[in-house]
């Protein structure tokens, strides 16, 4: 195979050579150039075709943002990871860039850190995400069995009623969540409860960009709140979050517990509480993402009688998450993900009339 061709573009002569430098000294990976700005990169898009540029948010001339929809424009096959920093005004715009196309993200570390410990630092984030991203989407680089959409072959029937939707993403997340959200009517009768994996700071953006988009109210959950039929609660960045029962209510609890799957929050975590609360009364859906997160909670969803929708190959960005529920068996119908709210509808509205 000929290695993946790699642009990198970054005003910050430093921040060129430490990305320069990581990428190199993988055998598979090629930087095929570099370029100060956005104007100079599509330029150079043009001339050296790379597989995936890593693309700084704050440029001259032509930022990140500007760019990133040039490239979606003219482009549309060259993945797009942006580099962001740990700020407010970061996080907001590589949100922004997720939902206009990005492929994926990585952060920059704290000025505070050493230099190696920064190098490092990017380095654990970008390699495995450009691999993900460059690579056929198969969870544990096997050749998935073909699994065809199922839209009227549920397995077995199902008699209870939906009571909760639980979703998980991670890698073009954003983008699928949109999709499938636009979907639900505003009097869905359910709460949705998301776990996107994105750090802290980010998921308040993301939360008010999901909110916009959809006809049910989207926000970030807090502590003790309600699991609130019509609502649709995202899992705060840096948190896990699970459902509890206090007196007689179902509630939202977020903790700074452990890493599940090398993540927080983890959809897992989500999964496994859900099944024990709502039982057969819950529908997950696991959408497009690198690794495995959510292939234990759907596990523990399907034993309580719930049930699993996953997104199916041909529409995921990385079909890790979703291959690996489908490659266990755990999926009671794989959909692409233009069927998947309209399926969710069906489930969840024909079970409360």
């Amino acid at each position: 195979m000929r290695p993946i061709r790699i642009l990198v573009v970054d005003d910050s002569v430093v921040a060129r050579k430490v990305i320069s430098d990581i990428l190199a000294e993988e055998e598979d990976f090629e930087v095929v150039g570099t370029a100060p700005n956005g104007k100079i990169a599509l330029t150079k898009i043009e001339r050296l075709e790379p597989d995936l540029v890593t693309l700084d948010i704050d440029m001259p001339e032509l930022d990140g943002i500007a760019t990133l929809t040039a490239i979606r424009s003219s482009h549309p096959r060259v993945r797009v990871i942006m580099v962001s920093n740990h700020t407010k005004r970061g996080a907001s715009i590589t949100v922004e860039a997720l939902f206009l196309g990005a492929s994926d993200y990585v952060t920059k570390a704290a000025r505070s850190s050493t230099r190696d410990a920064a190098r490092s630092y990017l380095q654990e984030q970008l390699v495995p995400k450009i691999r993900a991203l460059s690579l056929p989407a198969t969870p544990g680089g096997r050749s998935p069995a073909p699994v065809r959409a199922q839209r009227a072959q549920w397995r077995g029937a199902a008699t209870t009623p939906i009571s909760v939707v639980v979703i998980g993403a991670s890698t073009g997340g954003p983008n699928a969540l949109t999709t499938v959200l636009e979907a639900l009517p505003a009097d869905f009768p359910a709460p949705v409860l998301i776990v996107q994996h994105l750090p802290a700071n980010f998921t308040t953006f993301f939360a008010h960009r999901l909110d916009a988009a959809c006809a049910l109210t989207v926000r970030e959950a807090n502590s003790r709140d309600g699991v609130t039929p019509g609502t649709i609660c995202v899992a705060p960045g840096g948190m896990h979050l699970e459902t509890r029962r206090r007196g007689g209510r179902k509630i939202l609890i977020t903790t700074d517990g452990p890493l599940v799957n090398s993540c927080r929050p983890a959809a897992d975590i989500l999964f496994r509480s859900v099944a024990k609360i709502f039982g057969a009364g819950t529908l997950a859906v696991i959408l497009t993402g690198m690794g495995r997160d959510g292939l234990d909670g759907c596990r523990e969803i399907r034993a309580a009688g719930g049930r699993v929708i996953a997104q199916d190959k041909a529409t995921s960005i990385v079909w890790g998450m979703p291959g690996q529920v489908a490659e266990a068996g755990l999926a009671d119908v794989v959909l692409p993900i233009n069927d998947i709210g309209p399926e969710i509808v069906r489930r969840v509205m024909t079970r409360h009339e």
